[in-house]
């Protein structure tokens, strides 16, 4: 494929960009780019690695609706976690799941999107590069993606 898309930036829509804004800059984020608006109607951020943009929403924000989960990664969890709690953000205790046994804290965003950050430092990315090293990740041949669907069907009978 000579042509593909390059950078992906989920976009979240919001009840107050302003509020967004506030919350992921203590996340380490900053912002970019704004349309200028009083009050905002869209904004990016970007850190080290991603992005996100925000776009305000016109009607009540279900984050259950929506089915996105932000999962971000710092090289020291516990030092985010104490800092977040001096900035008086609400943050839960750091959890041990099994698949990411160097720890990871949920957090909800001001529209209660789920944010979750995970520790990820030299050790888990030295373990990572090892298994991947050693087992590449397998994948089955793509299938043929038709994206007219039965539209191509419908014009080639006509």
């Amino acid at each position: 494929m000579s042509v593909k898309s390059t950078y992906s930036t989920p976009m979240l829509h919001v009840m107050e960009i302003e509020r967004s804004l506030a919350f992921y800059e203590r996340l380490g984020f900053e912002t970019m780019d704004t349309d200028c608006g009083k009050p905002l109607g869209w904004a990016r951020m970007h850190c080290e690695g991603g992005g996100l943009m925000f776009l305000r929403a016109e009607h009540v924000v279900d984050p259950a609706v929506q089915g996105i989960m932000l999962y971000m990664y710092c090289s020291d969890l516990r030092a985010l976690h104490a800092e977040l709690q001096r900035r008086g953000v609400a943050v839960p205790p750091v959890s041990y799941p099994e698949y990411m046994p160097s720890g990871e804290m949920q957090l909800r965003d001001p529209d209660g999107y789920s944010v979750i950050v995970a520790h990820w430092g030299r050790n888990e990315q030295e373990a990572w590069e090892q298994r991947i090293k050693a087992q590449p990740p397998q994948r089955s041949a793509a299938p043929r993606i038709d994206f007219l669907g039965t539209s191509l069907k419908a014009l080639s009978r006509n």
